[in-house]
């Protein structure tokens, strides 16, 4: 076995318990007052990064809609 067949299995599915330890982590190394703002940020570049990835694939879908318009020979 490589270590990628194995790797998932050392993880397993998270718990609530091993949820609650991750937060208190989190509360201890970034204070309970910078939560709300990192949580803030953190939500607002998935958001970029959706937004970027959706304007990408319909910049792909126009500029192959644009050939085939050009191109009054290929099969549609």
């Amino acid at each position: 076995m490589t270590l990628l067949n194995v790797f998932p299995l050392l993880i397993g599915p998270l718990g609530l318990q091993e949820l609650l330890v991750i937060l208190l982590i989190l509360v201890v190394v970034f204070g309970a007052s910078k939560l709300p703002a990192l949580g803030k940020g953190l939500g607002e570049g998935i958001k970029n990064f959706k937004s970027g990835i959706k304007a990408e694939e319909d910049a792909a879908l126009n500029e192959v809609q644009t050939e085939k318009a050009a191109d009054p020979t290929s099969p549609s």
